[in-house]
């Protein structure tokens, strides 16, 4: 990883994005919705902005996001 582009990820970290926030709360109540449409191929940005986003900047709900998807992926194989 360049220098360059390891200070613009941190300052991205840092800044936040410019679209809509989403706090732990809204997380945790779209979290279901947002890994059934991650399975599905949808496009989960678009239909829940900001989710994603949160995920990078919240190690907790990030953690989150990855154990529902282990488990429900690993139930529809």
């Amino acid at each position: 990883m360049t220098q360059d582009f390891a200070m613009k990820r941190a300052l991205g970290r840092l800044l936040g994005r410019a679209g809509p926030e989403v706090g732990c709360d809204v997380c945790f109540e779209e979290l279901d919705l947002y890994v059934e449409l991650e399975l599905a191929g949808a496009d989960v940005e678009a239909a829940i902005p900001g989710l994603h986003a949160h995920f990078a900047g919240c190690p907790a709900c990030r953690e989150e996001h990855d154990s529902l998807f282990a488990l429900v992926s690993s139930e529809r194989r």
